[in-house]
């Protein structure tokens, strides 16, 4: 991930971008609970952020999910177990990639399929590996050290558990829609250097796309869980998928959390939607954007060992999962 674009760059110098927050955005308290907004015309059922936070915390658990270790093994292991538990498809995509650093990454996508006889089908994905090195930490001695990524790849996840036990549990959702819940695997072990080492599993996803897989379109979850996070609408997004960026946005605002989803441009990133709207999926991605943080705009425990259950809020789970659900019930 998360090669952000000379446009951010901008963006944070203070040019060329009038930013049109919410009254109730974080200068104003977002984070601190969800009744900030008022939902509007909300559909589908609840969103558990309970239950994504225990999600959240069991893969932490295992410790931090480095691509060949022990504990991405394991977690790898857990996740498959908990959707087919939910009574969903599972399928998995194994390939041997190369690290920017040299190293054989043993990968694994991971595809769950939620009606998977329907023709209409609505991709949402995450990546669910860890970042080997915590190379944005304040202190230096900490630079490799593995992340925990409890917000950067657990959160998102998470999220997608908990979506599938509530759409499953509900048993409402239109019978000709389809959801394909994706955890790629090997995403943030690139180098700003490179950008082609970053989305490692989601580039070999994107080109050797399971068959009769044609989602209509995408959702990348990444980074859904932090304190204080809201979600401009990323740039990439807006180049390739403009109609679907509308649609979760507008779907936030209809189910109560457009403090969470401003209205306005964010940072353009590098990231598991490049290779799936390069493929021809059209894929939006739900990404944070602290416009006045110096450590990053993607928040303060970004590629940290500071990335930890601690800084994990249940209202930011709640206001993405919900948001999440108010797309897919919206689908005719």
């Amino acid at each position: 991930m998360k090669i952000v674009t000379g446009i951010l760059v901008v963006a944070l110098l203070g040019g060329g971008y009038g930013w049109k927050l919410h009254k109730d955005s974080k200068a104003a308290g977002v984070g601190d609970d969800d009744s900030d907004t008022t939902a509007v015309a909300p559909v589908g059922p609840q969103f558990n952020a309970d239950s994504a936070y225990a999600f959240t915390a069991t893969q932490c658990a295992f410790g931090p999910r480095t691509m060949n270790s022990e504990a991405h093994e394991k977690c790898e292991k857990w996740i498959i177990s908990k959707f087919k538990s939910y009574g969903l498809e599972v399928k998995t995509q194994n390939a041997v990639l190369n690290g920017i650093d040299g190293m054989k990454l043993n990968s694994t996508n991971i595809l769950a399929r939620y009606n998977p006889k329907a023709a209409t089908r609505i991709l949402i994905c995450a990546h669910w590996d860890s970042r080997p090195w915590a190379d944005n930490d304040p202190d230096s001695a900490k630079h490799n050290e593995p992340v925990m990524a409890a917000n950067d790849g657990a959160s998102g996840v998470a999220v997608m558990l908990e979506l599938a036990r509530v759409i499953t549990k509900d048993g409402k959702l239109n019978k000709n829609i389809g959801v394909d819940f994706v955890c790629f695997d090997a995403e943030d072990s690139g180098k700003d250097s490179d950008e082609n080492s970053w989305a490692l599993g989601a580039q070999y996803f994107a080109s050797h796309q399971p068959d009769n897989f044609t989602p209509t379109y995408g959702i990348l979850l990444d980074m859904v869980g932090g304190e204080g996070a809201q979600f401009y609408e990323e740039m990439m997004s807006q180049q390739y998928a403009p109609d679907i960026v509308d649609k979760v946005w507008n779907a936030a605002a209809a189910a109560g959390f457009s403090s969470y989803f401003p209205t306005a441009s964010g940072g353009g990133v590098t990231d598991d939607h490049i290779p799936l709207n390069k493929a021809g999926i059209p894929t939006v991605d739900i990404i944070p954007f602290y416009r006045n943080l110096p450590q990053s705009s993607f928040g303060p425990t970004w590629h940290t060992t500071m990335d930890t259950m601690e800084h994990i809020d249940k209202n930011t789970l709640k206001a993405v999962g919900q948001t999440v659900v108010q797309v897919l019930y919206s689908e005719q």
